[in-house]
């Protein structure tokens, strides 16, 4: 049986690592010249937001090629075969980086096999493609037969996403800041996909809190065509520190389509810190991206 292994730009929690026997790597978050979040260092999603609330300006550092190679290296006799599962080229270079580090650990174990799968998408999008790796593993899936199914359904995965306002898209360089301006006194919520490329696109603004989550599971209803129903199997809502937010999503989803089966977590650092609090974010299967 293969080792799966993703990263944290997953957002996917302890236990489900844990019970699902799915290894993480760490991106970090750095602060002045210092880091905050990453290997050997937790962060709790209420005092990142919390931060973020008091004004702090955090950006992120992406997995490099020795960081790669020293956690196979640790990890390299727990299995023959691994899968990595990695945050979208379209928002870190760290995909690229594991390519590299893995070139030198299987010239190193030529016996090892190491199958690497750009998630393109992050967050409960990329949670998601762990989700069903692991769900076709226990099925008796062979590694190649799971990467395989993996990158042909990665742009299946889509993302939904709403934010409270426009400030943090904006100093990512995502909106103007004219724009950030005027839809906050406007109160204008944006609704944001991930696009072919793996990258953030703001694509709506809608007025209001409420009605930005009811276009959320329009938008899902909207997109899911003819994979509705296989997403009974899974759906992932997460959240920036807004829980009840999330609950309401998720209580709208079920709802609206009958669906049991809604993992409700956090959006950690990684895509927090271009949308800032309170973003709420669902992951399903669906057509094509925009």
């Amino acid at each position: 049986m293969f080792k799966i292994i993703t990263d944290n730009g997953s957002d996917l929690s302890p236990s489900f690592l844990s019970e699902n026997d799915v290894g993480c790597m760490y991106l970090s978050t750095i602060l002045e010249g210092k880091v905050i979040a990453g290997k050997d260092k937790f962060l709790s999603p209420e005092d990142f937001y919390r931060m973020l609330r008091e004004g702090a300006k955090p950006s992120t550092s992406q997995i490099n090629p020795s960081d790669a190679r020293e956690y196979f290296e640790e990890h390299i006799n727990e299995a023959d075969e691994f899968l990595y599962v990695g945050i979208s080229s379209g928002l870190s270079g760290t995909v690229g980086s594991v390519r590299a580090g893995v070139e030198e650990i299987l010239e190193k174990y030529p016996g090892k096999k190491i199958e690497i799968v750009d998630a393109l998408t992050a967050s409960c999008g990329e949670g998601l493609l762990v989700y069903y790796a692991v769900l076709l593993r226990n099925q008796g899936k062979t590694l190649e037969e799971t990467a395989s199914w993996l990158r042909a359904n990665a742009k299946s995965v889509l993302l939904a996403i709403t934010v409270d306002n426009l400030f943090d898209l904006w100093r990512g360089g995502r909106v103007s800041r004219t724009s950030a301006l005027i839809g906050t006194l406007a109160s204008v919520k944006p609704f944001i996909i991930v696009d072919n490329e793996g990258k953030l696109q703001v694509i709506k603004k809608i007025r209001g809190r409420k009605k930005s989550l009811e276009y959320l599971v329009d938008y899902m209803e909207e997109r899911m065509g003819s994979r509705k129903e296989e997403n009974r199997q899974m759906v992932i809502v997460n959240h920036g520190n807004a829980p009840a937010d999330a609950e309401l999503t998720a209580k709208m989803i079920r709802d609206r389509f009958g669906f049991e089966n809604i993992m409700v977590g956090n959006v950690g650092s990684m895509i927090g810190v271009h949308t800032g609090p309170s973003i709420v974010v669902a992951a399903f299967l669906g057509e094509e991206r925009i």
